[in-house]
């Protein structure tokens, strides 16, 4: 684990960390687990732009993770492999039977090591089980919201939640934002925490590295003539004019709630992330 520095030999060398992927163990990824990624560059069905700011970028294909875990049983980890999909490292399993599938890889799991899927499964770093065998305290990833819809929680690289308490068929799970909320015993979780923590370190260097991720260059509104954006407009560098900051449209871009006043999921939200 860890990332790689540079010296700044060059503009874009000078601040650079990237990953040293010393976890990864297998390069190339397994043919019969990957499908085809077709891009939409920010587009949707009509053929509108709906998310701004994409297109381009490497050509990579999705690789099929099993977040559902089915099939209970022991996996033997076959190899730990890059995901250009996600930010953590993905683990390439092998059940009894032969079948071969992809698994989010947890920290400390290396190649060799068995994880397993059940409710009589160890409270070991990979193995997923119902919460209610957990105990409480524990660091899980990979949560279920809905039973057997499959990891929805802490999917990301270095994402974790805890178990606080479990009572009245429900547990209160704190997740990574600090909200407290319930979920259904019954639901399934992974224990320990998502691997490659050094993701949030990494520095990106250079705008041509965020062309080749697929994103494309963002334009200041305050640059911009007063008919293209609320920013926009006056002689030379020109404050807002606004009270805060506003969307192209003109909505508010900083503290916005954007959820529904009468979300049905209320009633399972115990803390806000932001309650003081």
């Amino acid at each position: 684990m860890g990332n790689k520095f540079y010296k700044p030999t060059t503009p874009s060398r000078r601040n650079m960390v990237t990953p040293s992927f010393e976890e990864i163990t297998k390069k190339a990824p397994e043919k019969s687990l990957i499908t085809i990624l077709k891009k939409n560059s920010g587009r949707n069905n009509m053929g509108r732009i709906t998310v701004r700011h994409r297109g381009g970028g490497n050509k990579k294909k999705y690789r099929i993770v099993d977040f559902r875990r089915t099939e209970e049983g022991a996996r033997k980890i076959i190899g730990i492999e890059y995901d250009p999909n996600r930010t953590a490292y993905i683990a390439l399993t092998e059940d009894e039977n032969g079948r071969k599938s992809y698994l989010l890889a947890p920290d400390g799991i290396t190649a060799g090591d068995v994880v397993y899927t059940g409710k009589d499964a160890d409270i070991k770093a990979g193995n997923m089980l119902p919460i209610e065998n957990i105990p409480v305290g524990t660091v899980i990833h990979g949560i279920e919201l809905y039973p057997g819809r499959g990891a929805q929680i802490a999917r990301s690289a270095g994402a974790s939640a805890q178990l606080m308490a479990k009572e009245n068929g429900m547990a209160q799970i704190r997740l990574p934002s600090g909200e407290v909320r319930f979920v259904r015993l019954d639901c399934r979780a992974i224990i320990g925490q998502v691997g490659n923590l050094e993701h949030e370190n990494i520095k990106i260097g250079k705008a041509g590295k965020k062309r080749h991720m697929g994103i494309r260059p963002t334009v200041r509104g305050s640059v911009m003539n007063p008919v293209d954006h609320p920013h926009g407009g006056g002689e030379g560098r020109a404050p807002i004019g606004h009270p805060g900051p506003l969307t192209p449209w003109g909505k508010p871009a900083l503290g916005y709630k954007t959820r529904k006043k009468k979300a049905r999921t209320d009633k399972f939200i115990v803390k806000r992330r932001n309650a003081k």
